[in-house]
């Protein structure tokens, strides 16, 4: 793919510390983006754009917490008035926690609805609603059929897969999954495509911050130590995932999949949802 296909383009990633968030906006970078990193972590942020600029792009640290709206408001218009619209956004920040849902508390809720599907909310419809006046500011031009933007929110293969072991969070990924098929028909016709992507297990570390409920602190620190070994395991590192979504920024795709698991379970969830609710049934051992 050219190292020059977002030459010129304005791209927002928000989680841009770390992750997936800082593989994509390095990947971005790396084709000629200039990239606004945003995470609630200034400093992690910054070292993002640290890293872009040795790539010989252009970039700039933005301080936000995703979940808070008025804070989001704030970033959405400075982003404006401090560079101009946005040709692509990566709703990116994300949490976990994991545990039973009958031992997950009102506020662990808040917490996670706040920033995997509040922060989504924010960044999808101020982010849009610029792109789209952007668009209505300027002449029709036919050929290019993208020309009013891209979102790109990240859900994940839990999306498709219920679990007793992640009810929280599988609920968050499954609403910015029909959350973003939702958005992508509203704004067809604005020329604004519209991506879910879903990533199945890769070292992101964000398990390691995770909350876990329903076990004692030895069984947390049991359950975060097997996560990273499966992860580790596992071996798909970030980058992979930001190559995905480049494509599926270039190539305007609705869902998009990532690794095999992220596949088998797509399919499942289509062709054999008993199957996928037999699977939710085994618990998750502590390691």
């Amino acid at each position: 793919m050219s190292l020059a296909l977002f030459d010129g383009a304005l791209a927002v990633v928000t989680g841009a510390g770390g992750g997936f968030g800082r593989a994509t906006a390095l990947a971005l970078a790396e084709r000629g983006a200039t990239v606004i990193a945003a995470d609630i972590d200034r400093a992690a942020a910054e070292r993002t754009v640290v890293l872009t600029k040795a790539l010989g792009a252009v970039g700039a640290a933005y301080e936000v917490d995703v979940a808070d709206a008025a804070a989001m408001e704030h970033f959405a218009a400075a982003v404006r008035s401090d560079h101009r619209v946005p040709d692509i956004v990566v709703n990116n920040a994300g949490i976990a926690v994991s545990g039973p849902l009958l031992d997950t508390g009102v506020d662990d809720w808040e917490r996670i609805l706040g920033v995997n599907l509040w922060g989504v909310i924010h960044g999808s419809r101020l982010f849009a609603k610029q792109m789209v006046e952007r668009g209505e500011a300027l002449p029709n031009k036919p050929d290019k059929p993208n020309y009013g933007g891209h979102i790109v929110n990240i859900a994940s293969a839990a999306a498709f897969a219920p679990s007793r072991a992640l009810p929280a969070y599988c609920t968050t990924k499954a609403a910015v999954l029909m959350l973003s098929e939702c958005l992508r028909g509203e704004l067809a016709g604005r020329r604004i495509g519209v991506t879910a992507v879903c990533p199945g297990f890769s070292a992101t570390g964000i398990m390691r911050h995770g909350t876990i409920v329903g076990v004692d602190a030895a069984g947390q620190e049991r359950m975060r130590a097997r996560a990273d070994r499966l992860l580790r395991l596992r071996n798909y590192p970030p980058e992979k995932v930001a190559e995905r979504i480049v494509h599926a920024i270039a190539k305007n795709k609705a869902v998009v999949p990532v690794n095999a698991e992220a596949h088998v379970l797509h399919a499942l969830s289509r062709i054999a949802p008993g199957a996928m609710r037999a699977i939710a049934r085994i618990p998750a051992p502590l390691g």
